[in-house]
C-alpha cells in the first residue's frame, strides 16, 4: 500500500490519504469499538472543529493526560491539522510534576481520563494557561464530555500555510537539572522516524498492529504512525497487561513493539501464554536493554518470530539504529545480540571523546553523536539546554557511549548521563535524589541504576544518615517517603544504609565505587 501513497509531509496526510482511497478499510480497535479510515478521519475533523471553537490555533499547545486511547492519537492529528502542538502527560507523574509539565507546555486545553481528574482537580488553581477541561472514559460512555464533544462539533479543513518544521508533539522526559525538558518534535522529525524505521515492517494482506506501549512515551506515539503511515489497522490496548495483549492477540494483533520486562512476564506465564505469542510475526523491543538470557529464551520460544531490538532517543522520535531479525538468529554472530544493530537509513554517527572532542578509531569507546532529520527542534523553553545537547552543525550528543564495530554494528556499553532506564522509564537520579535528601534524616545519597532481570535496570540508593537518626530510619521508611513524592517507578526498590559514602579528594560522591559490584560481570554496564 505504502508505494502507491503519496510521499507525506505533514503530519495528518496518509490518514487522509486513506480516508479517500480505503474509507470503509478498518483503521483502529479499541475496547470493542472500531472505526473505519472515513470515521476516523471524520472524528478528528471535529474534533478540530472543537478545538478551534475554543481558540486553539498556530502555534498553541494542548495536552492529553490519559492511559492509552486513541482519543490521544485524534487530539495530535487534530492539533496538528491546525498547527498547535499536543504534549502527552505521563499519568503515573505525581501532582507537583504534572503541575510542572502542564505549566512548561503552556497547554491550554487539557482532554483528561476521568480517573485522573482528582489529580487536575488538586493542582487545578495552579495551571493558569489552561483554559478548557474534557473528561473522557474507556468505553465513550453517554455521560464521555469527550464524546460529546466530539459529535457536537463542526468539521473543519486543515489550516492552511502549516510547516513541516511545526511542532506538533512535546515528549517531556528527564535532564540534567532534575526537572523534564519538553521535547519538541515536528511533521518533519516524525515521518522521517516512521519513514526510517520502517525496515522489518512490510506488512501483508490481513495484519494489524497493537499499540500497547503507552503514548506518553515515543515508543507508543512514534510507533502508532507506523500502521498509520502504510494503511493498516491498529488494535490499541489500554494497559500494557497479559490479559490486554492476549486480547489483542485474539482480535487479529501480529505485529507489536514492547519493552523487554513485557516480554519476560509473557514467558512467565505460562505455555498457553508462550503458545498465544507465538501468533506474532514482529516483536520489536528497546526502551531498555534486554538480558541475553531472556532474549535466548524468546528467540527458542518464537523460533518463528522476526525480532527487531531497536535503539534511540526522544530527542530522534525513537528509533535511530536496529538490530534485525537475520542479525537476532545468527549463529555465526552471536555477538551481535548484544549490539544495537546497524543505523536507519539518512542517520550519522560520531563516535566522539566526550573530553576533546575528537573522532574515536572506529572499535574504540567514546560519546555517541549522532546527526539525522529525525532530530527534534529543541528543548522547550530551553535555548541553553538546546545549544548543549545539540551542536552548531546539527549533531546530537546522546551522553551515550558507545563503539561501532568492523562491520558496523553499535554496541552501547555506558551512559555518561547519570540516567536510570526501568522498564522503558527514563528516571534521571538526580530527581530521586533530591526527594531523598529532603528527608530530616538524609546526610548524603546517591541514586544509580542496578540490573534487573525483569525491567532492565532498577533505581537503587545508598545513604548515609544523621548519627542521631541512625538507629530509627529504615530503608522502608525512606522508600515511603519517596513514594509520597515522586512517580512510584521513580523510586528506588532498595536502599543500603551506610556509615558514609565514598567520595573522591575534592569531595564527589563515587558513584562508580557505589555502582561497580552490581554491574560486575555484565555485557552492559552504566557509569
Amino acid at each position: 500500500m505504502t508505494a502507491t501513497a503519496p510521499i507525506p509531509t505533514l503530519l495528518d496526510d496518509r490518514l487522509t490519504h486513506w480516508a479517500e482511497t480505503t474509507p470503509n478499510g478498518e483503521a483502529i480497535s479499541y475496547l470493542g469499538r472500531t472505526w473505519t479510515w472515513a470515521q476516523w478521519h471524520a472524528r478528528i475533523r471535529r474534533l478540530a472543529g472543537a478545538l478551534q471553537h475554543r481558540g486553539i490555533a498556530v502555534g498553541d499547545t494542548v495536552a492529553f493526560l490519559d492511559k492509552n486511547h486513541p482519543a490521544g492519537v485524534e487530539l495530535t492529528m487534530a492539533a496538528a491539522s491546525l498547527g498547535a502542538a499536543t504534549v502527552v502527560v505521563n499519568f503515573r507523574l505525581a501532582g507537583a510534576e504534572l503541575e510542572y509539565v502542564l505549566n512548561d507546555s503552556e497547554a491550554k486545553l487539557l482532554i483528561v481520563g476521568e480517573e485522573f481528574r482528582p489529580l487536575i482537580a488538586a493542582v487545578a488553581d495552579r495551571l493558569p494557561a489552561i483554559a478548557t477541561v474534557v473528561g473522557i472514559t474507556p468505553e465513550g460512555t453517554d455521560d464521555d464530555e469527550y464524546e460529546a464533544l466530539v459529535r457536537g462539533s463542526e468539521p473543519v479543513a486543515p489550516a492552511t500555510g502549516r510547516d513541516p518544521d511545526d511542532t506538533v508533539l512535546i515528549m517531556y522526559s528527564s535532564g540534567t537539572t532534575g526537572r523534564p525538558k519538553g521535547v519538541e518534535l515536528t511533521h518533519a522529525n516524525l515521518i522521517a522516524h516512521t519513514r526510517c524505521s520502517h525496515e522489518g515492517w512490510a506488512f501483508d494482506e490481513g495484519d494489524k498492529c497493537m499499540v500497547s506501549m503507552p503514548l506518553f512515551h515515543v515508543g507508543g506515539s512514534s510507533y502508532v504512525q507506523v500502521p498509520i503511515h502504510d494503511g493498516f489497522p491498529s488494535v490499541m490496548t489500554r494497559e500494557v497487561d497479559g490479559a490486554s495483549l492476549a486480547g489483542a492477540i485474539l482480535a487479529g494483533a501480529n505485529r507489536t513493539f514492547l519493552v523487554p520486562a513485557v516480554l519476560a512476564m509473557v514467558l512467565e506465564a505460562g505455555p498457553d501464554a508462550v503458545g498465544l505469542f507465538g501468533a506474532l510475526k514482529t516483536f520489536s523491543y528497546g526502551a531498555s536493554p534486554m538480558p541475553l538470557p531472556l532474549l535466548r529464551a524468546a528467540l527458542a520460544a518464537w523460533p518463528n518470530t522476526d525480532f527487531i531490538q531497536v535503539y534511540g532517543l526522544t530527542e530522534v522520535c525513537g528509533v535511530i539504529s536496529h538490530l534485525m531479525p537475520d542479525d537476532h538468529r545468527d549463529t555465526a554472530h552471536p555477538e551481535r545480540l548484544i549490539s544495537a544493530g546497524t543505523l536507519v537509513p539518512q542517520a550519522e554517527l560520531r563516535v566522539v571523546d566526550p573530553e576533546t572532542g575528537i573522532d574515536r578509531p572506529r572499535g574504540e569507546q567514546g560519546e555517541l553523536w549522532f546527526r539525522t532529520p529525525q532530530l527534534m527542534k529543541g528543548y522547550r523553553n530551553r535555548p541553553e539546554a538546546t545549544a548543549e545537547a545539540i551542536t552548531a552543525d546539527g549533531w546530537l550528543r546522546t551522553g551515550d557511549i558507545g563503539r561501532i564495530d568492523a562491520d558496523g554494528y553499535l554496541f552501547v556499553e555506558d551512559r555518561l548521563k547519570d540516567m536510570i532506564i526501568s522498564g522503558g522509564e527514563n528516571i534521571y537520579s538526580l530527581e530521586v535524589e533530591r526527594a531523598l535528601a529532603e528527608h530530616p534524616a538524609v546526610l548524603e545519597v546517591a541514586v544509580f541504576g542496578v540490573p534487573d532481570e525483569k525491567w532492565g535496570e532498577a533505581v537503587h540508593a545508598a545513604v548515609a544518615l544523621a548519627p542521631d537518626s541512625a538507629s530509627s530510619t529504615t530503608a522502608a521508611e525512606l522508600i515511603g517517603w519517596c513514594r509520597d513524592r515522586l512517580a512510584h517507578y521513580k523510586c528506588p526498590k532498595d536502599i543500603d544504609i551506610l556509615a558514609a559514602l565514598p567520595r573522591n579528594p575534592t569531595g564527589k560522591i563515587l558513584k562508580r565505587d557505589l555502582r561497580t559490584p552490581f554491574w560486575s560481570g555484565r555485557a552492559r554496564v552504566t557509569v
